[in-house]
């Protein structure tokens, strides 16, 4: 049986991924101001910070229509699963779930799984490699659905911001609080809990930061032999490569892979922002 990985643009594939045809994404559309950008390989990061650093007003996403992931679904493989934004963040899942209801309207029933990541970036990404991994062992779709879910309902996502600009502008965060932070240098640890973010920690300073994330989520992982991080980095490689670096002294894994923001995970962690998950 042949397979296919469908991610909305919060999926944020590595290099070698884009180039594997098992993978494909969904793009979501961009808007700063009255810029509309597509998320897709024509994205430009370096200049959509840009844009977001000079305007005064938060980035706005706009979750692909139903008709784009049907049209997604009109594949030759036999078993699709599909990666989307957590719910919360945005109507990506909704829209994906109708996509399969029309596909079939029109097609008739195809093995198609739409999972709600409960995460973003790094998380789809991981959950994306754990689907490719089953295959690869000969599971049925049947069995990879099952064990993709239960990886889903383990998986933990943490997430260092260099800036409280992007929350502020969201209006997560007042301005006099952003100030005081930005003053003091605080950087918060952040999580995710099925979804929803939460504050899990602050540092004073990046590196104190990512030493605390790397803290918490050995901690929360157990035994982290058998278990693959994935680190997301929005103009930051280096910060990536200290962060994987602050894993490898406090634990071992079976894979750290580093890959780079696209244009919905750059709005959300900004400039500098780290995004890791593990499972």
């Amino acid at each position: 049986m042949s397979y296919k990985i469908i991610g909305d643009s919060c999926l944020d594939l590595t290099e070698d991924l884009k180039k594997d045809p098992g993978f494909t994404t969904v793009p979501l559309t961009l808007q700063i101001d009255d810029t509309m950008v597509i998320d897709d390989e024509t994205f430009d990061q370096k200049e959509f910070i840009r844009l977001i650093r000079e305007s005064p007003n938060c980035p706005k996403t706009a979750c692909p229509s139903p008709e784009a992931f049907q049209k997604a679904y009109e594949c030759e493989e036999d078993d699709i699963f599909v990666i989307t934004l957590s719910s919360h963040l945005s109507g990506t899942y909704n829209s994906a779930v109708l996509g399969k209801s029309l596909y079939e309207e029109e097609h008739g029933p195809k093995n198609i799984l739409v999972i709600d990541s409960e995460s973003a970036s790094a998380g789809e990404l991981n959950l994306g490699l754990r689907i490719r991994d089953l295959y690869h062992a000969g599971l049925n779709f049947e069995q990879v659905s099952e064990a993709v879910l239960k990886a889903r309902d383990e998986q933990k996502t943490y997430f260092v911001i260099d800036s409280l600009e992007p929350l502020r502008k969201n209006g997560r965060l007042t301005g006099l609080q952003a100030f005081f932070a930005t003053a003091l240098n605080i950087k918060p640890v952040m999580g995710a809990d099925h979804g929803v973010i939460v504050k899990l920690d602050q540092a004073r300073g990046l590196s104190k930061a990512y030493g605390r994330m790397c803290d918490i989520a050995v901690k929360e992982a157990g035994d982290t032999s058998k278990k693959r991080v994935v680190i997301a980095q929005c103009n930051c490689p280096e910060r990536a490569e200290q962060v994987k670096h602050e894993l490898e002294k406090r634990a071992v894994f079976e894979e750290i892979v580093i890959t780079e923001t696209a244009g919905v995970a750059t709005v959300y962690a900004g400039d500098g922002g780290i995004v890791m998950a593990i499972v």
